[in-house]
């Protein structure tokens, strides 16, 4: 390999010289103003990490140099998952996987607890576990609303508070992301889905409550709603309602939809010290879906 300093001289040109940084103002010492975005040897668990948001959310975390612990009802995560983990290596992050379902606190609070016990703390949580179901008001009973509501309110409270309760207990602080959505916000227009578009309002709300309960204690709550995203559910509402694609894409002022990994930057900003005093916020990201 040529040494470029070397060849600078070679042709009479010299390389330029590194200028020092301009001293601070007297009587105060230098302040660093540009965010700190690293997550690097921090603690995250991810639900619904097993595959579509929550996992995109998993791999840009680890690859911030966080030790990400994915928690998903699937036996097995998506293939891309083992991919996944061998980046995060090289990131000096890691991602771990544990089948557990969002449903059951008794299971929520032992893995918590193990991961604890594993790494001596824990920073914080994206709550991203959802289920949707297609179906007119009037055809919904009891047990499918309570059965959409345990996973998509009741199992986002509970992951909070599971993870919260270690944060209390240790004196630590952190920060919690909930994943709502605009679904929230507004009715999507050529999809039936009102226990789904109810139970992200429902989280945005908890968002609130849950940051002026928790701020005392260091811990910082915000909600994460984005707008439609091609995953493997989304996919399925096109194939159970032809044109609701198209439908979406003239909606939205950037004539499209997007992908997972478009939201993992505002998920980093949130998590780290970057938005240190954000908190009870609803962050919508949706291509100006409800800008109209």
């Amino acid at each position: 390999m040529c040494n470029l300093l070397t060849v600078a001289k070679q042709h009479g040109h010299t390389a330029p010289e590194t200028k020092p940084e301009p001293p601070a103002p007297s009587g105060r010492p230098p302040r660093k103003a540009y965010p700190n975005f690293s997550l690097r040897d921090r603690v995250y668990v991810i639900t619904g990490g097993g595959r579509g948001l929550g996992l995109a959310q998993a791999e840009a975390i680890s690859q911030a140099g966080a030790k990400v612990h994915c928690f998903d009802r699937l036996p097995e995560p998506d293939p891309g998952f083992y991919l996944a983990q061998e980046d995060a290596r090289r990131y000096r992050g890691s991602l771990h996987y544990h089948h557990v379902d969002v449903r059951s606190s008794e299971g929520l609070d032992q893995a918590v607890a193990g991961i604890v016990s594993l790494h001596g703390k824990i920073n914080g949580l994206v709550a991203a576990a959802g289920v949707q179901q297609l179906k007119q008001a009037v055809d919904y009973t009891s047990q499918d609303v309570a059965e959409m509501m345990d996973i998509n309110y009741t199992g986002v409270f509970m992951s909070a508070s599971s993870v919260a309760r270690q944060m209390i207990a240790r004196q630590t602080g952190g920060s919690i992301v909930l994943v709502a959505s605009m679904s929230g916000i507004i009715a999507n227009k050529g999809l039936k889905s009102p226990v789904y578009n109810s139970s992200k309002a429902a989280v945005s709300q908890l968002c609130r409550n849950l940051a002026m309960e928790w701020g005392k204690h260091g811990i910082r709550i915000n909600a994460l709603c984005p707008g439609h995203i091609v995953t493997p559910m989304v996919q399925k509402n096109f194939e159970e309602v032809p044109g609701l694609r198209e439908t979406w894409e003239r909606e939205n002022m950037l004539g499209r939809l997007a992908s997972p990994e478009e939201f993992t930057g505002a998920t980093i900003f949130l998590l780290s010290d970057s938005s240190s005093f954000m908190t009870g916020s609803n962050l919508v990201i949706d291509g100006g879906h409800t800008a109209w």
